[in-house]
């Protein structure tokens, strides 16, 4: 594995030593860049892509969430949060993030959040990404497992997703930029900050009556095809 390279996103300078000084411990880190703000990472990840976040989530102005949900789609596979507050655990795993410490931590807690780090960027660089195949659904009590071919289409619903199978439209507590990552990119592709298709469920790209794309699907439904993914999805059908 190359030097990883990490980005520390924290207003407390005292916060961010620390985890520079532990993470200069691990032989297998490259750069790491620091910020105080989260503007100022979102500028910092939009021209180096660091493989590796650390991000507190109480800043003045624009907050850890914030951070994740400008970036999207370009946010780094690993991003452990890194607060003094509880409360915002269950929040942060539905938007994505691999791990939370909570302040003050040992040494040891954060060796593991770091080796999780360093887990899910090595599975991801290997074949197959590790996409998964099978996704679990609780509805009414039970858990339905779909597999992932069978989903036509996924729009995000705040930190949920909605999977759409035919007819039939389940809802997963998972962001989308979560199962992007997670999904097989060979077969999924993003079309819409909020929209992710089944590329093999796809019948067509249509110009619409205000000479916008829409991709339709075999199903008839037609779904906006937004600018910015516009070229990506062009190349990967």
């Amino acid at each position: 594995m190359a030097p990883l390279r990490v980005l520390i996103v924290d207003d407390e300078a005292v916060a961010r030593r620390n985890l520079v000084l532990l993470l200069r411990g691990d032989p297998d880190i490259g750069a790491i860049v620091e910020c105080d703000s989260g503007q100022a990472a979102i500028a910092e990840m939009r021209r180096h892509r660091p493989d590796m976040l650390f991000l507190d989530v109480q800043m003045p102005e624009c907050d850890g969430f914030d951070v994740l949900e400008l970036m999207g789609c370009d946010m780094p596979a690993a991003v452990v949060f890194v607060t003094a507050h509880d409360e915002h655990a269950l929040r942060a795993f539905d938007a994505g993030a691999l791990d939370y410490l909570l302040k003050p931590f040992d040494d040891a807690r954060f060796a593991r959040a770091l080796q999780r780090a360093k887990s899910r960027l090595a599975l991801e660089a290997a074949p197959g990404g590790g996409a998964v195949t099978r996704l679990a659904v609780k509805s009414r009590g039970k858990t339905v497992f779909l597999s992932a071919a069978d989903v036509d289409w996924i729009e995000a619903a705040n930190y949920y997703a909605c999977l759409h199978v035919g007819s039939e439209t389940h809802v997963l507590r998972r962001s989308l930029q979560t199962l992007e990552r997670e999904l097989d990119g060979r077969n999924f592709v993003r079309i819409h900050r909020s929209i992710i298709v089944n590329r093999d469920k796809v019948r067509g790209l249509e110009l619409n009556s205000d000479g916008e794309y829409e991709v339709v699907l075999y199903s008839q439904v037609r779904l906006h095809l937004s600018r910015r993914f516009r070229k990506n999805f062009q190349d990967r059908m």
